[in-house]
Formats: structure tokens, sequence, C-alpha cells
């Protein structure tokens, strides 16, 4: 029998599981309900109707319009087809992009390849030392030529909510689209598109406890971009490519499951992040939580530790049976310190000690006290 320790998932930010009435949901789309929705047979037009049934439910709960919501392979192919897609509708207009510095790369290497390749000049935004945008920053770097400005809802390293509804009063006013990364915002906080004011929202639906390969872009209605992928002509010829209908119902019923349970999840999951934000400094000498403590996701704590190698930490603690993380699953292979972290501020001898525990619907408060046990002497035990 193996001695290995039952493993204590706490990296929801990376990906949940999916839930199982999100699985039961799918589960005809596999099998019986197969059909091309661009079919026009009666086994196509009901997978074309659970696409619809789907659409209209998603754009509710973002307060959205249904025909303001083109299903995509995920937040990344969203991000790029809003980067892409206003870069070429308006590039008679101007040539200037605005991105925080702390984006997902899904965001920074398209506005990279723009500058690179195409021309663009791009201004990045510093945060403050809490991780926060400075809407004054935004609105001293807008010119005539600006035609994007992109900052992420909620950091996905640090969990730090940013002042989107601000910055979207000050892009409005210049008549300039604005992106909004909500990846991990959607299903854990109230996303309105409406009271925030954004122009495009991209969601994944594998950060909500649905599958993976599945997700949206919000485009506000008069906001119009140039496809990012060419082929048929579905999503009303603005996103082409046979629908992912399993996985489109999988998003819905994902939805459905996190604004079931939202009120709740919010408040338990607050407590015991605030567990670990208040417990490990307390017990861990050298230990300094990152990010603001009140402009936070509910389930995230991040910590950097000064003297310790986050590598070696994570897989002690694997060993433990803590699946945790540094931060960004799309960067889990670099070795190099956190942007995030950095554009924070943070010290040099503190920036490779990051740890981000980020906490879900199974999570408990005995896995919370469990960890809370074993990091201060694995910390002690691999410092230099």
């Amino acid at each position: 029998m193996s001695s290995h320790p039952a493993e204590i998932y706490m990296d929801y930010a990376a990906t949940t599981p999916v839930a199982p009435e999100v699985r039961e949901a799918m589960e005809p789309y596999w099998t019986q309900e197969f059909g091309n929705p661009s079919s026009r047979h009666r086994l196509g037009q009901r997978a074309a109707r659970a696409v619809e049934e789907a659409r209209a439910y998603v754009a509710e709960g973002i307060g959205a319009d249904p025909q303001e919501i083109i299903f995509t392979s995920g937040a990344t192919e969203a991000n790029n087809h809003a980067i892409f897609g206003v870069a070429r509708r308006f590039r008679s207009k101007g040539r200037h992009m605005i991105v925080s510095a702390i984006e997902h790369p899904s965001v920074l290497e398209p506005v990279r390849a723009l500058r690179h390749q195409e021309g663009f000049e791009v201004t990045y935004v510093g945060v403050d030392q809490e991780g926060r945008v400075e809407p004054k920053e935004v609105a001293e770097a807008l010119t005539d030529q600006t035609v994007l400005v992109a900052v992420m809802l909620a950091n996905n390293e640090v969990g730090v909510i940013q002042p989107v509804a601000e910055i979207a009063r000050l892009t409005r006013e210049r008549g300039v689209c604005f992106l909004v990364d909500a990846v991990q915002a959607v299903g854990h906080i109230p996303v309105d598109v409406r009271e925030l004011g954004v122009d495009l929202l991209s969601l994944s639906a594998h950060k909500f406890y649905g599958p993976k390969g599945v997700g949206a872009l919000y485009v506000r209605k008069g906001v119009t971009l140039k496809p990012l992928l060419l082929g048929g002509d579905q999503e009303q010829g603005r996103r082409a490519s046979t629908h992912h209908v399993a996985g489109i119902v999988g998003m819905r019923a994902a939805l459905a499951f996190c604004l079931r349970h939202r009120s709740d999840e919010q408040n338990r999951l607050r407590r015991l992040r605030d567990k670990l934000l208040s417990g490990v400094p307390r017990a861990i000498e050298g230990a300094r939580v990152t990010g603001s403590r009140v402009h936070r996701l509910p389930n995230n704590a991040h910590f950097v530790f000064r003297g310790i190698q986050a590598e070696a930490l994570l897989m002690s603690l694997d060993m433990e049976g803590f699946a945790v993380s540094m931060g960004s699953a799309c960067h889990a292979g670099a070795m190099e310190p956190s942007h995030v972290l950095k554009a924070m501020g943070v010290d040099e001898d503190w920036l490779q000690g990051a740890l981000r525990i980020t906490l879900g619907h199974w999570s408990t408060e005995e896995e919370v006290d469990r960890l809370l046990e074993v990091l201060p002497r694995t910390v002690e035990t691999l410092r230099f």
C-alpha cells in the first residue's frame, strides 16, 4: 500500500474539478445528442437550440445580451480575438495600446506581437505595492491614437481586484475599446458588464467548475471586430469552427452551479482565506502577504518567503500531499521571477519564494489547518 499522503487540492486558480452536475449535463451531448448545430436536420437543430440556450444563460449571468456572446475555445482565444480584432478593425484610427504590467500572457503576448510585427506602440501602466492599477495613470497614457486599453478584473497570481469601472469611465469618454480579462472573477464574484462599463470581456469555463477547452468573449453591441478564425459562418460569421456543444452546455451548467452557491461560497472561502493570510506570517518568520487584503478574490492567498526557492517549496509540499503553485500555471515551467511580483516592486531577495494558495468548493477548514501545520516546518527545512 502506498504511503503517499492523500492529495489536498489548493490550486483552484489554475483549474477546477468539473462539478458532478456539469458532467451530467454534458453527457448526452457526447452520445445521443451529438449533432452538428449547423446541420438542418432535427438532431443538428436540437444541438443548435442547446447552444443558443447556453448563450442566453451565460449572457444573463454577466449582464449581457445573447448576441453579445461569442463562444471560443477558452480565454486565450478570446483575448487574442479581442486584441487582434480591435487592432485590425481600428488601425486607421491609431496604433497605440495601453495594458497593465500584470496582465496574463494571453494578453501580453498578442500585444507584443502587434508591437514587433505591425508597428503598434504599447504603454504598460504599472501597479502600486498592493498590485492595483491607478486609473489616473491610464488617463495620462491615453492619446488620440489609442485604440485599446486592457486591464484584468482580478489578477491570476495575487488575486487583486482592479478598479475596472473607474477605468471604463475614462475609456468611454475617449471612445477607446476596453478589454477586461475576467477569467478569475466570473462565477466567483459578481460580474456585470453593464455595471463595469466594459466593451470586451473574456471568460473560461474550466476556472469555474466547467470543462476545459471552452470559453466566451463578450463584445458590446456596436463594437465590431475583425474575426480571428476564418472558415465557416458560425457565431454569425464572427468565429469559424464547429461548436463544442458538450463544452458549451457544460459552461452553462457550471455557471449555474456557481451562481447557486456564490453567496455562501464567498463568505466561507473568505474566512478560510483570511485564516491563511493571518496564520502564515504569524507562524513563519520572513513570510509576507502579497497584494491587497481588501481588494482581493475571496479564495486567493499569496505569499512570498525570504530565502526560499519556490520550486523546492512546491515539490516539498507536493510530497506532503498539497497541490499548490507559484503563480500562473501558464508560466509553471519558467524559472524567471513573476512579472506580476516585479511590477509590484517585491524585493529581489523575496522574488524567488512565491506561493499561491487558491481554494474552492471542496476546500475544507481541516485542509487549511493541515497546511498551517505543515508549511512552517517545510519552509524552515528549505530556508538557505
